[in-house]
């Protein structure tokens, strides 16, 4: 396999995306796990480019990281320091021309790190976390090599998500995704919406849809749009589904696999488990509702909250049964306490921010119609403003935070990519 990557790579460059934050290399538990990556990185000579999106690092962090980077004895790699003045330039000019790019985290990170491996004339790009504290090189090579030797236009990558000490993880994956997309897959059934459940039936043949490695052929990357919250995986999916012609999934590791865990964080959702929850159930009803035209009803996600708990403990029951029979650790309890206090209301809540606004406009005008004291306003247009506040909530609910491809930019901005070579360059000589 490593043989037929590098014969290919004499014609076809191939570039690999590694977003970070800071925390992964300044934080000193995690940075064996980062010194590790960097290590089985340094003989894949079939890479022409690594690209490091650096994210909420200061200067001086920026200099550590180029420092572990060379003590590594890396060299083709590019940081991308996205808090600096040069890339922040970048931004700057996206915003300037309207492609409103403001949500932070790994979505725009990487949206940034694919325009720079478009512009250095890569034909295929992976993306890689820097939290997996399992990384081996050969990983790499399986995740590449449908999309550089067979001609696939996607590679995703699936492993068992188990820790060292033997215990089942991949929480949001197997508790809050699966059993979802299961109750939609049995709602649809029943009604007959056989466009959504092609969609459905395609997430649900992914082993890992929320894996964060994959590979792109350019050609099918520049179409491409990215989620910038915590629904950037299964949008990535839903983006695939509909714009690549063969996709693959490929067993990263044989072995169990591990990275970094999130906190639960019940009581604040807007942090740890229970944000990614809301967004990744947010994104995937947002997808459904606008862009495939799923008509939804008010007990809609009532009822979808109440058939997604009973396919839980279906699915809870299976891993316990599983854990049991090749002697892995299972928190059952735990998991059934996500499932009832956090993931379903995950679903209510996602629910809530997007059908509040019709429900509200419903009950103000049937209230105004009922009392006479309002037709004077009624005919100055207050039925007419009402209806226009609900379409301006219901464009900023339905706003899901996404970036353009690559194709749009390029298109209104031409000379994006010798912009985006002239900063690399910058940058280079910045931290050479």
């Amino acid at each position: 396999m490593k043989s037929k990557l590098r014969l290919h790579s004499k014609w076809k460059k191939t570039v690999l995306i590694i977003p970070l934050l800071a925390s992964e290399y300044m934080d000193s538990a995690n940075l064996p796990v980062f010194k590790n990556i960097l290590r089985q990185l340094t003989r894949m000579s079939y890479l022409s480019h690594i690209i490091f999106g650096l994210d909420r690092a200061t200067e001086e962090n920026a200099f550590q990281l180029r420092d572990l980077i060379n003590a590594a004895g890396i060299k083709n790699y590019i940081l991308q320091w996205n808090d600096g003045p040069n890339f922040s330039a970048i931004y700057n000019k996206l915003q300037e021309v309207g492609f409103n790019i403001d949500e932070p985290g790994k979505g725009k990170n990487m949206f940034l790190s694919f325009g720079i491996a478009i512009a250095l004339g890569a034909e295929t790009i992976g993306l890689i976390d820097a939290d997996i504290r399992t990384f081996k090189r050969t990983q790499l090579d399986r995740l590449l090599y449908p999309v550089v030797a067979l001609n696939y236009d996607f590679s995703k990558a699936y492993y068992a998500r188990i820790t060292d000490k033997g215990l089942i993880y991949g929480r949001v994956k197997r508790l809050l995704l699966d059993p979802l997309l299961l109750s939609l897959k049995r709602k649809f059934t029943e009604t007959q919406e056989g466009k959504m459940l092609r969609l459905i039936d395609f997430l649900l043949n992914f082993n890992y849809q929320l894996s964060g490695e994959v590979a792109f052929h350019v050609d099918l990357l520049k179409k491409m749009r990215f989620a910038t919250n915590w629904g950037v995986e299964i949008f990535t999916l839903i983006e695939v589904y509909r714009k690549a012609s063969s996709p693959a999934q490929v067993m990263f590791s044989d072995e169990p696999f591990d990275h970094k865990h999130q906190e639960v964080s019940v009581e604040d959702q807007a942090k740890g488990l229970n944000r990614m929850a809301i967004d990744i159930v947010t994104t995937l009803m947002n997808a459904l509702v606008i862009e495939e035209g799923l008509e939804i009803s008010d007990t809609f996600f009532r009822d979808l909250s109440i058939t997604y708990q009973a396919v839980a403990e279906e699915q809870i029951k299976k891993y316990s049964d599983d854990a049991s029979f090749n002697n892995l650790k299972h928190e059952r309890d735990a998991e059934e306490y996500l499932i009832k206090n956090v993931f379903s209301y995950s679903i209510l809540e996602a629910g809530e921010r997007l059908i509040a606004p019709y429900k509200m406009t419903e009950k103000f005008l049937r209230f105004v119609n009922s009392y006479p004291e309002f037709k004077p306003f009624l005919q100055n247009g207050l039925a007419e403003t009402i209806l226009s506040v609900e379409q301006k909530a219901h464009q900023k609910v339905f706003g899901m935070p996404l970036t353009v491809s690559w194709e749009r930019v390029a298109n209104k901005m031409p000379k994006i990519y010798f912009d985006l070579i002239d900063v690399v360059e910058k940058e280079k000589n910045y931290f050479s």
